[in-house]
């Protein structure tokens, strides 16, 4: 006698009876692909590389209708209530059941490269059951995550994406996506929920704005049917399995079967099992290991808001970064910068800095007006710190210097390359404004705001420009005839989708704090007239603005060795979200570190550049001696980041 879930299985008609039936049974559903004997090895290889949107449950023997490890009693023939039909990589029909299907090669088939059909189609064929997001909903309905394509009865949205999967094989096309809409109080629900279950695609692979993903308009989805968001909704996008039915398209074997989107396979096991079945049988292959450990459960940030989009990383990646946070606050000089800390700035920061590719940094703050040079020691450590692990990174960074100090930047530049203190040599530019669209010139190609040059601009020790316009030292000197307007550069921002900022300080008068103005101006010596008035996205406020630039360096070194963070950013496309250890060991050696940075600080003395806080042209920033004091803070960053004496995340 049949079970229930085989009677439904066998009887029901439509993808909605099928996904409520899902959904109340808590029982997991299946993508089925069923192509050729002699794709499988290539298509197991793609599924192994593209492991958000192809998480194989199970693969077939040549021939093989069951499904044992999945199902009992299952045909595959007939178990599905709609099968899509290809030949030549064309969709021909759609069908109840296969049962009595036999191909009728065409004259293209016949015609085609790839092995030819054989008279008895089945024999030659194999089944791939992938898992299915459908999966999942049940948890997040339990979760208190309200499920908007159930709720309004349709089936859910999926869309063709602009996202390549990794090819293998004859394998290769674009990733498909499903769209559910979650209230902004729920992602971390909806995060953890699904996250918990890597066989229904797991944990969601971008949170946002859907034309990051390239896809336009909501309302035209390329399958399945529109849902619609609910004020207070974000989208929120999960890989899809229908991305296989994209593989078959694009590689056109002679003949092949799927499942009609949204018509699944229903299986036997319950949803509440998050990891493959056991035993595997002998055609089940590796996937996803469901750790649950809390550590590696993501949780989900605000980055942006123009254009709205969210990131992810795991909690124990986020608690290192907090202990950084924590570390470059104190206070040693006594200069109340305490007063100005804001949480997980740093945090929000390095989270945006990943997803960015091209980087711009500034710094230079001419304190010392009388002197020659009149540059300080802090901020160019930070800054070059920074830079090298963005390069390592593979990001393109570019530095933008007062032109009064070019020559000499380019010199430092030159030598901290040359000693190992930078990875790679990068350009150094300036900005003056001759006319009123220079900055939006300088940020986008052509002064089109569609194509920023940038996605991020930096600033560290900066001098910032006040309410009055001037620029001010911490003694209420004015510096202005020694800086150039890169302040107007942060400004021009604000208005460029795609362009965040952040300002790094340790006084209130460096350019990008201006955010706390406020404080700066009751609770900073001359804070009325110092405080700088251009803010930034971000303000990371430190005891040393070096310092802040380290905790940036190391904090990004901690989010590309998450799992959690990787695969968001990578979009669940890898064949393991743990990386290389050639790439791993070049991350590690663009740490700041001890010898780095006091060799980038010897080089500054050497150019006569001074300590801001007391001018002495000696191995000390704003007054405090390198030893022990700045290479204390160096090596407990690196404790932290590195995992010494500290649980990994």
């Amino acid at each position: 006698m049949l079970t229930a879930v085989q009677a439904t299985r066998r009887s029901l008609g439509y993808f909605r009876s099928v996904s409520n039936y899902g959904i109340n049974s808590g029982h997991q559903q299946a993508n089925v692909v069923i192509l050729p004997n002699h794709l499988a090895k290539d298509f197991e290889e793609f599924c192994r590389r593209n492991l958000a949107p192809l998480p194989l449950l199970y693969h077939s023997r040549s021939g093989e209708t069951s499904c044992t490890p999945l199902a009992r009693n299952a045909d595959i023939r007939t178990d599905i209530s709609q099968y899509h039909v290809y030949e030549e990589g064309c969709l021909v029909k759609t069908v109840s059941s296969l049962q009595s299907y036999f191909a009728q090669p065409s004259a293209a088939g016949a015609a085609s490269q790839q092995q030819p059909a054989p008279q008895d189609p089945w024999s030659d064929m194999v089944c791939f059951y992938l898992g299915c997001s459908f999966g999942f909903e049940d948890h997040l309905r339990k979760a208190g995550v309200p499920v908007r394509n159930v709720e309004q009865g349709t089936n859910v949205s999926m869309y063709r994406t602009a996202v390549r999967c990794v090819p293998a094989g004859v394998f290769s096309c674009l990733l498909v996506v499903t769209m559910r809409p979650v209230p902004a109080a729920m992602l971390d629900a909806a995060v953890e929920v699904t996250h918990l279950n890597p066989l229904a695609h797991g944990a969601p692979v971008h949170i946002g704005d859907p034309a990051l993903l390239g896809i336009h308009n909501l309302s035209t989805p390329d399958y399945g049917e529109p849902v619609q968001l609910l004020p207070g909704d974000v989208p929120v996008f999960w890989a899809c399995g229908v991305t296989a039915i994209e593989a078959i398209l694009c590689s056109k074997p002679y003949l092949a079967f799927s499942h009609s989107p949204g018509c699944m396979f229903l299986t036997d096991i319950p949803n509440s099992r998050p990891s493959p079945p056991h035993p595997r049988s002998k055609g089940a292959v590796g996937s996803p290991s469901a750790d649950h450990d809390a550590e590696l459960i993501p949780l989900c940030f605000l980055i942006s808001h123009n254009p709205l989009l969210y990131s992810l990383a795991s909690q124990g990646a986020v608690a290192k970064i907090r202990q950084l946070e924590t570390i470059i606050g104190e206070d040693p000089g006594q200069r109340g910068i305490r007063a100005l800390f804001v949480q997980d700035e740093l945090l929000l920061s390095c989270l945006t800095l990943s997803h960015a590719n091209s980087v711009a940094i500034t710094t230079g703050f001419p304190t010392h007006h009388m002197q020659s040079p009149p540059d300080e020691t802090d901020g160019p450590p930070g800054a070059i710190a920074m830079a090298t692990m963005l390069l390592s990174l593979g990001k393109q960074v570019t530095m933008v210097m007062d032109r009064r100090a070019l020559e000499m930047n380019q010199a430092i530049i030159d030598e901290a390359v040359s000693t190992g203190v930078l990875k790679n040599a990068i350009p150094i530019v300036t900005f003056e404004e001759s006319s009123p669209d220079s900055a939006l010139h300088f940020l986008c190609h052509h002064g089109d705001p569609k194509k920023p040059r940038y996605d991020h601009l930096v600033a560290i020790e900066r001098s910032g420009r006040a309410e009055d316009g001037n620029y001010y030292n911490m003694r209420g000197v004015n510096v202005k005839h020694l800086v150039d307007p890169i302040d107007n550069l942060f400004l021009a921002a604000k208005d460029i989708p795609g362009i965040s900022t952040t300002g790094i300080g340790d006084g209130g008068n460096e350019l990008g704090m201006g955010g706390l103005r406020d404080k700066v101006r009751t609770m900073m010596p001359n804070g009325g007239l110092i405080a700088c008035d251009v803010p930034a996205d971000y303000a990371i406020t430190a005891g040393v603005s070096n310092w802040g630039g380290y905790a940036v360096a190391c904090g990004l070194y901690l989010l590309h060795t998450c799992p959690s963070h990787q695969r968001y950013r990578l979009r669940g496309l890898a064949a393991e979200q743990t990386t290389p250890q050639e790439q791993l060991q070049d991350w590690t050696a663009n740490l700041p570190s001890v010898d780095k940075e006091e060799s980038i600080l010897s080089t500054l003395v050497r150019f006569g550049i001074r300590s801001g806080k007391t001018g002495n042209l000696a191995m000390e920033v704003d007054g405090l001696t390198f030893h022990p004091t700045h290479s204390d803070i160096i090596t407990r960053l690196l404790d932290v980041t590195l995992g010494r004496n500290t649980l990994n995340p």
